[in-house]
């Protein structure tokens, strides 16, 4: 079953650029070692003199450069053995400043999954601007409930993001993968996909989920699921049997989860279920029912249903 439902909240643009350094931030270039001062031309005649070039990012047109979380890197224009352009330098964290010999580079700016990549002709002569390049880049932090506004414990939620168009194969082209609750997911502008996954059987939760140029969005999901704790019991409240094989099953006879243990805990997504416990040469069942936020001890007794080990189970 899937949840649709969420609640999206922007953050004001004065207040974005400082909430993406307070956040975890996910989806950053691997570092690289820093270079603010090099000769890019390999083989430059002599006498030709490298200019200082200096760059800065901007989140929107309008918005103030920015001071952390960048990342820089300038590239060759010539593609190598392996057919890739040469990285030439790098630079992590606001502004940055290169000595470029004259000629021509692909910079690229990189800022979480937003990145900005053009093209640069250092002159001989004149003055040289600084290079100012717009992200038109914005994010979000994402999170989750069930039910009525229950809090899902971040250790049972993951969040997977997707681009929004559907291709022709029927799926998505995937983002951004894993990424944790509260943990700032930083984007061009654009619209999203978002599935959000509590637990690891049945409930997940989906939405679209648009990125603003300069603002922080926080996304909740609404989840129709709930933890269930099953236990193989002689008597109601008793103590959990051990050694049980336990299927669970949907309405229609598919099989959600199997495990062998004396307490089976997993989450379901809303609906009707059918327990089945396998101790010895025995077999008990029991028809079970989630409902949204509601997590429940399920007992199965001794008593329910027994059948031979061999017997089929309807």
């Amino acid at each position: 079953m899937l949840g649709a439902a969420f609640a999206a909240v922007p953050t004001a643009p004065s207040f974005a650029q400082e909430a993406f350094q307070e956040f975890k931030q996910l989806g950053g270039s691997t570092k690289m070692p820093k270079l603010n001062a090099f000769s890019a031309t390999p083989g430059a005649p002599a006498g030709i003199m490298a200019r200082n070039v200096a760059f800065e990012a901007k989140l929107t047109k309008d918005g103030e450069s920015m001071k952390d979380g960048l990342a820089w890197r300038v590239f060759g224009p010539i593609p190598g053995a392996d057919g890739k352009l040469p990285l030439l330098a790098s630079s992590d964290g606001g502004t940055a400043d290169f000595q470029l010999a004259p000629g021509d580079y692909f910079v690229n700016v990189a800022f979480g999954r937003a990145g900005v990549t053009r093209k640069l002709t250092v002159p001989e002569q004149g003055r040289v601007d600084t290079q100012t390049v717009v992200l038109d880049a914005g994010g979000f932090v994402l999170n989750a409930v069930t039910g009525s506004e229950v809090r899902i414990p971040p250790n049972q939620l993951s969040f997977s993001v997707y681009s929004s168009e559907v291709r022709e194969d029927g799926e998505r082209g995937l983002v951004i993968a894993d990424v944790k609750p509260n943990s700032i997911v930083r984007l061009n502008a654009g619209t999203y996909h978002v599935v959000s996954e509590y637990g690891s059987i049945n409930a997940i939760a989906r939405a679209d989920i648009q990125v603003e140029a300069g603002r922080l969005t926080t996304a909740t999901l609404q989840h129709r699921a709930a933890q269930i704790t099953l236990k193989l019991v002689s008597q109601p409240g008793g103590e959990a049997i051990a050694d049980t094989a336990w299927s669970v099953l949907t309405a229609s006879g598919d099989v959600v989860n199997e495990s062998v243990s004396a307490f089976s805990t997993m989450v379901l997504s809303e609906g009707d279920y059918l327990a089945v416990a396998r101790n010895k040469d025995k077999i008990y069942q029991r028809d079970f029912s989630v409902k949204a936020g509601q997590n429940a001890d399920i007992d199965v007794l001794l008593s329910s249903h027994a059948q031979t080990a061999n017997a089929d189970v309807e």
